[in-house]
């Protein structure tokens, strides 16, 4: 049955309900949007979505084609956000090269957090369609230099390329589904986007793992990429429905209305920082010549990014490549917060566990990686669970209270394993994250789209999703430089004198034959300070945790009003 995604904002009892974005803050971030006259804001050179999308006329057999399609790139993406948790070992063997082994993952990451905002206004500008088959096509060819990469450095290049390509995607999936979505059956598809990325972020180990260990080897973790979108391209091509927000522009008049500028600062001020972190104590000196000069960049870049944010330099106020606006709005600042508390829940776990199973127990690729099924089974359940619970009863505040409490059991748990600690009770203290990130950690997209107008639903989007790959990024970023840091000068303390390059291997997962020759009352030592390590960056977790869990009791208790009668 068609529905018409008006009809939801139309009819309702504001004493009861909020309906989609016709409430209060809708209203406010809508007049927030509008420094210039009503004629200018509707013109065509500002980035404004269709008032009102039309119900999709694709449906049956064709929009499960689509939707399994796009689904598809979500998964390849987050497949390639962990699959190198499991493979640096082979990577580091065959290459023979551990001083760059950090890059293989942050310049992933790197990327990924650089591009978030641009792309998600490129999406505001340009057919999505379009756009979003030039993201796979930047994705694939970055792909294909991962797996046939002849050294280090190309494997480097392929894998920032990846993340360029790859958030892209990423953005285009939601930016198509709540186009072609109605409001009432729209936080299904976005849960089942979430899903999806749970699913694809917590199989990279074992399947990266699960390729290592064979005689296809690491590299077919990314050749994969290359089948699946083959696979599905006649289906990008042919069947996938185009969406254009800004149906008469030239290319021109869409190309200079992206607020370059900004979005130069803001990658640079991403860029910089995150390296500092990461290769601070690693890699680097943390007061070296190297790490300094990185924070003291990313700071600058910083401060300029927030003054061209603020004085729209070299844009204007409605182009700013970071939706200012919705800073002026509690809810949407901390549904910001939320989903980046909800990414660094998701992504410590799902990055140190195989980790701790590998160097502490003695796990293959495969077998580390395959320990995470209770904990993606438990998060992908309730991502779905949750999706259905807003869509059917509107409320969303509980979600968050309720999740996050979990994330901060589980964490807190997980902070306690030793040496001894069973598998039984490691898997329970996951699960207990699963359970709770799944709870909150998709909610912020759905809940965000339904309180804006939708003259702002674009900006909404890739807001949020800033957030989530962001906050990823960057907790993730955090607990690595803990774990590498208090691991490497806990077990160097353990073995004076011993070459720094050793105790890397060791650490890397490629020191098997020197640890091996180690005595044993050394081994039981190295292995305490690697869990140890791993204690402390769960503590990253546990922060994001009781920080989402603060921030829900804020939250405000209304219903929102998605009533509706979903496509099928």
């Amino acid at each position: 049955m068609s529905h018409d995604p008006g009809q939801a904002v139309e009819m309702a009892d504001n004493n009861k309900e909020i309906p989609a974005y016709d409430n209060e803050f809708g209203r406010d971030i809508l007049q927030n949007s509008r420094s210039a006259s009503q004629d200018e804001i509707l013109s065509p050179a500002i980035d404004i979505p269709p008032q009102t999308p039309p119900a999709r006329t694709i449906t049956g057999v064709s929009w499960g084609i689509v939707v399994a399609a796009v689904l598809s790139s979500t998964f390849l993406f987050a497949i390639d956000n962990t699959i190198t948790a499991d493979i640096q070992p082979a990577i580091v063997h065959q290459f023979n090269d551990t001083g760059k082994l950090s890059w293989i993952s942050v310049a992933f990451l790197l990327t990924s957090a650089a591009m978030n905002l641009p792309w998600g206004r490129c999406y505001g500008h340009f057919e999505a369609k379009w756009l979003y088959i030039l993201c796979i096509v930047i994705f694939e060819v970055g792909s294909a230099l991962c797996a046939a990469a002849p050294s280090m450095e190309i494997l480097i290049v392929g894998r920032a390329i990846c993340g360029i390509g790859g958030v892209g995607m990423y953005i285009g999936v939601m930016t198509l589904l709540s186009a072609l979505t109605t409001i009432a059956e729209r936080p299904v598809y976005l849960a089942l986007t979430g899903a999806v990325w749970g699913l694809g972020t917590v199989c990279g180990p074992f399947v990266g793992g699960g390729f290592a260990d064979s005689s296809a080897t690491w590299r077919w973790g990314f050749y994969i990429n290359l089948c699946i979108g083959g696979l599905f391209s006649p289906v990008y091509l042919f069947i996938l429905p185009r969406v254009d927000p800004r149906t008469g522009a030239t290319f021109a008049q869409r190309i200079i209305e992206i607020d370059w500028v900004g979005a130069t600062l803001l990658a640079g001020t991403l860029v910089s920082t995150i390296m500092a972190i990461s290769f601070g104590g690693v890699v680097y000196e943390w007061n070296g010549k190297q790490t300094i000069p990185l924070f003291v960049v990313g700071g600058v870049l910083f401060i300029m990014t927030i003054i061209q944010q603020i004085f729209a330099i070299g844009t204007t106020k409605e182009r700013r490549i970071f939706p200012v606006q919705f800073l002026k709005s509690k809810e949407m600042v901390i549904l910001f917060i939320e989903t980046a508390c909800g990414g660094t829940s998701i992504f410590v776990p799902i990055y140190f566990i195989p980790l701790l199973y590998q160097l502490v127990k003695g796990d293959s690729a495969l077998k580390a990686g395959l320990r995470l099924l209770p904990y993606i089974m438990l998060m992908i359940t309730f991502v779905m669970i949750n999706g259905w619970g807003m869509g059917r009863f509107g409320y969303y505040m509980p979600w968050f209270t309720f999740g996050s409490v979990l994330v901060i059991t589980g964490s807190a748990l997980l902070y306690t394993v030793d040496p001894s600690t069973s598998d039984s009770a490691i898997y329970s203290y996951t699960v207990l994250i699963g359970i709770g990130a799944g709870s909150f950690s998709q909610a912020p997209f759905s809940v965000a789209q339904a309180l804006v107008a939708p003259e702002v639903l674009s900006q909404a989007i890739s807001f949020i999703s800033s957030a989530q790959i962001g906050g990823a990024t960057i907790g993730l970023t955090i607990a690595n430089a803990v774990f590498l840091n208090t691991a490497q000068n806990d077990i160097a303390k353990a073995l004076p004198g011993v070459d720094l390059k050793y105790i890397q291997g060791l650490i890397a997962g490629v020191g098997g034959s020197f640890f091996d020759s180690l005595p044993q009352s050394v081994q039981i030592q190295v292995v305490a300070d690697i869990v140890s390590s791993f204690n402390k960056a769960i503590v990253i977790a546990m922060v994001a945790g009781a920080l989402a869990l603060v921030l829900s009791l804020f939250m405000r208790r209304n219903k929102l009003d998605l009533s509706g009668v979903p496509q099928v």
